[in-house]
């Protein structure tokens, strides 16, 4: 009896390690600390969502453009592999720079890290801090967006456009989620050219309709608040809310950075 006493004990202790490690290694998405704080700017102006080529001195502003696929990536990068110690002194910008390379090389869609093994980035308490106070040097140091034009990934908008695949994808982002990890959606309405754009889904929303599932999103355009992906589950399709870039209505949803070459 002692010994199943002893067993229980140590079985329901290893337990409870094991849930506190799964819970360390996979921390929720909280939208005003682990986000970047500055914007991925738009190569086009908008207006109500329709495209026009800027002119005057719009156009000759420098701009971080193109980047929405970068800064997504780099948001889930540094939410599983970083962690940040605001009683330190802050690196200068040389060295600050070797850590976010040291967070942007490692594949995002990796297990997150132990928080003993996390790259560590003094004087700042997130990362919404970091890249508000150090934009430069972040922008600088987690890639270009040209090379998200040819990854072989996008091939899909092409080749799997029908509703059976956006259903696959609506069971594959719940799973995700369900497992506390993050999901990369690329957001398009190819042929057309209302959408090409990625946005971080994060969380669902508590379910208040039999109609739709609700999602929070991190949208780089909109580095000032969330933005909501909806699931129609009478129509078998994703909406995206309307904004000053984008008209509003149905998109097709593709998952990146999922696994290799995706």
């Amino acid at each position: 009896m002692t010994r199943e006493i002893t067993s229980t004990i140590v079985s329901a202790l290893l337990l409870s390690l094991a849930c506190g490690e799964a819970n360390a290694l996979t921390p929720p998405l909280h939208f005003k600390d682990d986000t970047v704080g500055f914007a991925n700017m738009t190569v086009f102006e908008y207006e109500n969502g329709i495209a026009h080529v800027r002119r005057g001195e719009s156009a000759k502003q420098k701009r971080y453009t193109r980047r929405c696929f970068v800064l997504c990536r780099t948001t889930m990068q540094f939410k599983k592999f970083a962690r940040f110690d605001p009683h330190a002194p802050p690196l200068n910008d040389q060295d600050l720079a070797k850590r976010i390379r040291q967070v942007t090389r490692r594949a995002a869609w990796r297990d997150s890290l132990p928080e003993d093994q996390r790259v560590v980035f003094p004087g700042y308490a997130n990362f919404r801090e970091l890249s508000a106070k150090r934009g430069f040097v972040v922008q600088r140091n987690i890639g270009y967006g040209w090379p998200t034009y040819w990854r072989l990934s996008n091939a899909r908008t092409l080749f799997e456009p029908g509703i059976g695949y956006q259903e696959k994808t609506h069971e594959k982002l719940n799973e995700v989620l369900s497992h506390g990890d993050l999901f990369v959606a690329f957001l398009t309405t190819l042929p057309h050219l209302r959408i090409n754009h990625a946005v971080l889904v994060y969380a669902k929303k508590p379910d208040d309709s039999t109609n739709s599932d609700g999602y929070l999103v991190y949208d780089p355009n909109h580095p000032d608040g969330p933005r909501e992906l909806t699931w129609s589950k009478s129509n078998r399709s994703f909406a995206y809310q309307k904004d000053w870039d984008f008209v509003g209505g149905n998109v097709r949803v593709y998952q990146l950075y999922g696994v290799w070459l995706q």
